[in-house]
């Protein structure tokens, strides 16, 4: 929980667009000083540029999450410029999708090395300055906030390497939270599990590392891109209402941050299929159509 963001400091990754631009954007607003990382230079600079011309300080750093040299490089700069920060956004993502089986190597490598390591590495180098700064003082305060999913809590198909890296985020970030319960008051934690919102994940492989490989996309990824674009690209819920959720959280320390809570009707499903011991149930039970054309196009010659 922080009850008063002015002069505090927020670690923001993926911070050249979505949730990362527009939290950036309410934390500047708000006072605060900014740690902005970004692996794509250009966005990052813009971003670095507007939060400036807003007033606030800003420690800008093109940073691949996935890299542990890289992550504890940045976490050292942040701690040197303006010591422990006070909220860190774990929010660096990429999206890929595809029948599971058809995922190669180096598709579960990026993925889970951004979704997933990026968040294990900010959690496992700010946790500890941030528990070690509340010992010091009773008066601070703290709070980490991970991006997950709807995928980390169902399991739509043709998606699996993301569903993956968004269940194994949602157990981290639960397990932060008791853990961090057990040793102090002062630093809380909550969990980001947004839906269909407009934001640039749909274009993720614009910033798939070189050192990966060129690969040719298989027919059930270009059926899941073009799937995935249509859908966040008509989301009616912004980023910067997101982001505003965000914060309120943070402020009100609440754990679980949903953007479209009328989508847990489809947790309980699931969660009802796993207590009667049933088969998994379908997925797109309210958007029938949505599962025939998946099955139509992935059947079709």
């Amino acid at each position: 929980m922080i009850t008063n963001f002015k002069g505090k400091t927020a670690v923001l990754t993926g911070a050249g667009s979505g949730f990362g631009l527009e939290c950036a954007r309410i934390a500047a607003k708000l006072g605060m000083n900014l740690v902005l990382v970004d692996v794509q230079q250009d966005a990052l600079d813009q971003a670095s540029a507007e939060m400036e011309s807003a007033g606030a300080q800003v420690l800008s750093l093109r940073i691949d999450v996935s890299h542990a040299e890289q992550m504890q490089d940045m976490s050292e700069a942040v701690f040197e410029r303006f010591g422990a920060p006070h909220l860190v956004f774990n929010n660096a993502g990429v999206g890929s999708g595809g029948l599971i089986w058809e995922n190669t190597v180096k598709d579960w490598e990026w993925v889970l090395g951004v979704n997933l390591w990026g968040v294990i590495h900010g959690v496992r180098l700010f946790a500890p300055m941030m528990l070690a700064a509340a010992a010091k003082d009773p008066a601070w305060q703290g709070h980490i906030v991970n991006t997950a999913s709807m995928a980390g809590l169902l399991n739509p198909p043709n998606m699996g390497v993301y569903n993956v890296s968004k269940h194994a985020v949602v157990s981290l970030s639960e397990t932060l939270y008791q853990d961090l319960r057990l040793v102090s008051d002062q630093v809380g934690a909550s969990l980001l599990c947004p839906y269909f919102v407009p934001t640039g994940i749909s274009q993720s492989h614009r910033n798939r590392p070189a050192a990966l490989g060129a690969k040719k996309p298989t027919r059930s990824q270009l059926i899941g891109q073009a799937m995935s674009e249509k859908a966040v690209g008509s989301g009616r819920v912004t980023a910067a209402e997101v982001a505003q959720q965000v914060f309120d959280a943070v402020a009100s320390d609440q754990f679980y941050i949903f953007s479209h809570p009328k989508a847990l009707g489809n947790v309980q499903s699931r969660m009802d299929c796993i207590l009667q011991q049933a088969n998994p149930v379908d997925p797109f039970a309210e958007r029938p159509d949505i599962g025939i054309d998946l099955k139509a196009a992935l059947r079709s010659a």
